[in-house]
């Protein structure tokens, strides 16, 4: 399926995704953000459409920007129908709070007319009582019945171009769902938690969640829910499919952990090196070592890799040392090799 001119599922790769967390009202700062997100390789903007004001503002957010744009609704239907007219690529709804299946169907079928896609998105924290009630509480079972009886509608009326989500804060239960979801429906599926955390706890929880439903090829778009600036859920986001081998966007800079023999400051080191190669696209693999000990080794096996000690260090360009500078010198004249080897030093 697409979503604007992004291929989702069918074997496409893993897509990246975010969400603005500015006052969609706000035209200025709405788009500067989803501007931000897509220099950092996000590859849908989901907005929030949470009321009138916000409505007024979709058209001229959608001229604004070129990438896919996915409106976020809740409870009123009237506000995915507006989204949808003004341009928007896919809507995000869970027809449990949208209210009776003739609005749910009305905005089928306005989705069909503009050529657009639903995510149809059920969270352990909406589901209705009696299902709730019936099973106990918040389950995977209740979810995944949930999800059946949002899904009658789409299936009556035919409609294919669906995206499926589950999500709960529990890491468990997100992979016993998205992997009953995988078993049951052939539909895309978005992974994520729904309340991730702050960014470390929230990388590492996400993580947990995300790796072995990604590793068992379950999942066609993924968001890694942080609290704070969005941009930093797009770079982990990449982190994670270039660690399972599944994407790469840009150098994976690795650095050794430290001990009593470092006699350099590798942490700086690693940060001078992505910031300095921040604007590098090619998947390369570069190294930042502190020692003589793992060093050479673990820089040999990087594209390229600097190994320091005692003020100075060595450069490797895979595998072979090519010279030898001050630590000062380190980080740029790596950049320098780097940008030399892949076009980007060249006028």
């Amino acid at each position: 399926m697409k979503v604007g001119r992004l291929v989702i599922g069918g074997g496409a790769p893993v897509r990246v995704q975010s969400m603005t967390n500015t006052r969609t009202d706000d035209i200025r700062a709405t788009v500067r953000q989803a501007r931000r997100l897509e220099r950092v390789g996000c590859e849908l903007v989901r907005i929030t459409v949470p009321d009138e004001r916000a409505v007024q503002a979709l058209p001229e957010i959608r001229r604004r920007l070129r990438l896919p744009l996915v409106a976020d609704v809740h409870f009123d239907h009237r506000l995915a129908l507006a989204a949808l007219r003004a341009g928007f690529d896919k809507v995000r709804v869970n027809p449990g709070n949208i209210g009776s299946t003739r609005k749910v169907k009305e905005v089928i079928r306005c989705a069909a007319d503009c050529g657009a896609a639903i995510r149809v998105g059920v969270n352990a924290g909406s589901i209705a009582r009696p299902l709730v009630a019936r099973h106990g509480g918040p389950t995977v079972a209740a979810m995944l019945e949930s999800l059946a009886e949002c899904l009658e509608p789409f299936e009556q009326l035919r409609f294919r171009d669906v995206v499926l989500s589950a999500k709960t804060i529990s890491v468990p239960d997100t992979i016993a769902v998205c992997r009953a979801i995988a078993r049951r429906w052939r539909y895309p599926l978005h992974l994520g938690l729904t309340e991730a955390g702050l960014p470390l706890a929230g990388a590492t929880r996400s993580a947990a969640a995300l790796v072995p439903l990604l590793l068992e090829g379950i999942g066609d778009t993924i968001r890694v829910s942080l609290a704070g600036d969005p941009v930093r859920e797009v770079a982990v986001a990449w982190d994670l499919l270039g660690a399972l081998e599944l994407r790469r966007r840009g150098p994976m800079v690795y650095a050794c952990p430290t001990c009593g023999r470092t006699e350099i400051d590798v942490e700086r080191l690693a940060r001078q090196v992505e910031r300095a190669l921040g604007d590098t696209r090619q998947p390369l693999r570069i190294a930042v070592m502190g020692c003589v000990v793992n060093g050479p080794g673990e820089a040999r096996a990087a594209d390229f890799g600097i190994c320091g000690g005692r003020g100075r260090g060595a450069i490797f360009v895979r595998g072979k040392v090519v010279k030898t500078v001050p630590e000062s010198e380190l980080v740029t004249e790596l950049a320098r090799l780097v940008r030399e080897s892949t076009g980007l030093g060249e006028d």
